[in-house]
């Protein structure tokens, strides 16, 4: 099996698919006809039903929020803890 190159789609492109789709066309026809992956679709269909954006960050429940708040928050910190101890290494020697 050949691997596919990622292919990117406008929201506009998206939103298109799923009014086909509300409007009655098959998921099966949609995906033959512009050549998507049926996971792709689905995705944009219960996006579409959700929040109404395609958008990732508008799709993430609020554990997922919390979850990326609190990995930032980390990393700043781990960040700023290795700056003292650079600073204290350094007030250290003199």
């Amino acid at each position: 099996m050949t691997k596919r190159e990622r292919r990117t789609f406008t929201p506009e492109f998206k939103k298109q698919m799923v009014q086909l789709y509300q409007n009655g066309k098959t998921k099966r026809a949609i995906i033959n006809e512009y050549d998507l992956t049926p996971s792709s679709l689905d995705r944009w269909i219960q996006q579409d039903e959700t929040s109404g954006s395609f958008k990732e960050k508008d799709n993430r429940s609020s554990e997922q929020q919390e979850l990326l708040k609190l990995r930032k928050e980390n990393k700043q910190l781990l960040m700023e803890n290795d700056i003292l101890k650079q600073a204290a290494l350094i007030m250290g020697r003199k």
